[in-house]
């Protein structure tokens, strides 16, 4: 096989002058609005009225931003509690000085803990149906987001891969140059004729070493669950729309849990631990995979328990 390895080194946005426009940002853009159309089809399938649409993306926005945050302080990153609480809450990070860092930690398993107890909210206030009639809807919007959000992830070259040790046979091998380097100093080498005067202009270095040419190949973690994801999103739009699993209460929401994070977990095989020292944590599985587990266990129980419950008269 012909290997297709590359270096990754892109500006982080759309440069306008006066604003940038970060890639990463625009990927949740482009997924909550893919969701709040899916959901939209959705509703006026199941004969819901549409005014109940703009509280459900309500909820769903600030639960999914809010869990995802609070779930990377508290699963990867706790020592920003008490180092630089403000950063928890703030796109800006203000020790050892203040800089604009946007919402750059985020973890799913935050973000699936907080929205399920957002649709409880949602479903209790406004919709008034069965809580699983949401969460088997709503599940299919998030599979289609968590691909655009992997996307976001490798175009900010985060949650890198694991080093590839012969990187000339293997077809997945891509350099991050940003995650070895700043993105400044990243961007300044392309910008450049000579590299080696760039670096030595950015760093002071005069022992200027061929820097791209160290950084390592690593496995792009993040596409290789984007894919995952894509698999998962495709499988739940064709159970609700081309079966009855949409009858079966908790049916796409279990498979949902069962399938997005039995990606993670064998993703999380190729990808590099974000906690140090956590790469082999309990029984060699990592923080992810441990996170995942329960998940896992969840979604059996309502794939199971879904053909015991009495079906739903929706068509």
């Amino acid at each position: 096989m012909l290997p297709l390895k590359f270096t990754w080194n892109p500006v982080s946005g759309l440069d306008l002058g006066f604003l940038t426009i970060h890639f990463y940002s625009l990927m949740f853009v482009v997924a909550f609005g893919l969701g709040y159309y899916l959901m939209k089809k959705m509703f006026a399938r199941d004969g819901v009225p549409q005014e109940k649409l703009d509280s459900l993306f309500m909820y769903a926005v600030i639960s999914i931003l809010l869990g995802a945050r609070l779930g990377h302080v508290l699963f990867y990153q706790t020592e920003l509690l008490w180092q630089d609480p403000l950063s928890v809450f703030l796109p800006f990070s203000f020790v050892p000085e203040f800089e604009f860092t946007g919402f750059r930690g985020l973890a799913s398993h935050g973000a699936a803990i907080v929205t399920i107890g957002g649709m409880y909210l949602y479903n209790k206030k406004i919709l008034k149906k069965s809580v699983l009639w949401i969460l088997d809807r709503v599940v299919v919007t998030c599979a289609s987001g968590a691909v655009f959000v992997r996307i976001g992830n490798f175009l900010n070259s985060e949650m890198v891969g694991k080093i590839i040790p012969n990187p000339d046979t293997n077809p997945l091998a891509i350099q991050f140059v940003q995650d070895e380097i700043s993105e400044r100093k990243a961007v300044a080498l392309t910008k450049i004729k000579n590299p080696k005067e760039a670096y030595q202009a950015l760093t002071g270095d005069s022992q200027y070493a061929d820097i791209i040419a160290d950084i390592p190949y690593r496995y792009p973690g993040q596409l290789m669950e984007s894919a995952g994801y894509v698999i998962v999103f495709a499988l739940l739009m064709y159970l609700y729309w081309k079966t009855g699993a949409r009858k079966k209460p908790g049916l796409l929401f279990g498979l949902f849990l069962l399938l997005l994070m039995g990606v993670r977990i064998i993703v999380e095989n190729f990808k590099r631990e974000q906690v140090t020292g956590r790469e082999d944590w309990i029984l060699g599985l990592n923080t992810g995979q441990i996170l995942s587990i329960p998940f896992i266990i969840a979604g059996l129980y309502f794939v199971f328990t879904s053909f015991k419950r009495k079906e739903t008269s929706h068509v």
